[in-house]
């Protein structure tokens, strides 16, 4: 089954006076939002775990291990920007699968962002360790390097709920959220 017909029944089901369009057309505008908080949240959470953990993500060993060969910190342009992509995709993903959440008015849209936003950071710091890092590369952290892992990747989500959640609701009337006034 392709997205678009999952996500044109889920809106005609939940929403019989919405357009199936409509619903697709807001999910696909929350992914490019995605997308743009994906890249500032991976900013943010990179600004976080450098200084801490001394050493460049990841990615720079899977660079080195499946394309370029050599060590990993042969790789540190290469890895960090192949960091920035993943987070980058996993934003827009977020953002998608945010906008097709319906949890109406019970719950403010920032606060959403920020709830959901860390189980995603913290759910794909998990797929990294287990899958990523033990699996594909053969690593395994030690305890106080896993923790700040996990801490990178919660600053990430937050970040990424943060952005996603401010930008969902309003964005079609700006004036209404003061996106305009700087």
């Amino acid at each position: 089954m392709d997205v678009k017909a999952a996500l044109d029944r889920s809106a005609s089901r939940t929403h019989p006076d919405e357009h199936a369009s409509s619903r697709t057309e807001h999910a696909l505008a929350a992914s490019a939002r995605g997308l743009q908080a994906g890249f500032v949240a991976t900013l943010i959470m990179t600004a976080f775990r450098l200084p801490i953990l001394r050493s460049l993500p990841p990615s720079a060993h899977f660079w080195a291990a499946y394309v370029a060969g050599g060590d990993p910190e042969d790789h540190s342009v290469p890895g960090l920007v192949l960091h920035l992509g993943y987070g980058t995709v996993a934003g827009a993903i977020f953002g998608g699968l945010f906008a097709l959440q319906d949890a109406e008015e019970a719950i403010e849209a920032e606060q959403r962002g920020l709830l959901w936003g860390s189980v995603y950071g913290l759910g794909l710091s998990a797929f990294g360790t287990q899958v990523m890092l033990k699996e594909i590369l053969g690593l395994e952290l030690e305890a106080d390097e896993l923790a700040l892992f996990h801490a990178a990747h919660l600053v990430y989500g937050i970040s990424l709920g943060a952005w996603v959640g401010s930008r969902t609701e309003g964005v079609d009337d700006p004036d209404a959220y003061g996106y305009d006034e700087a």
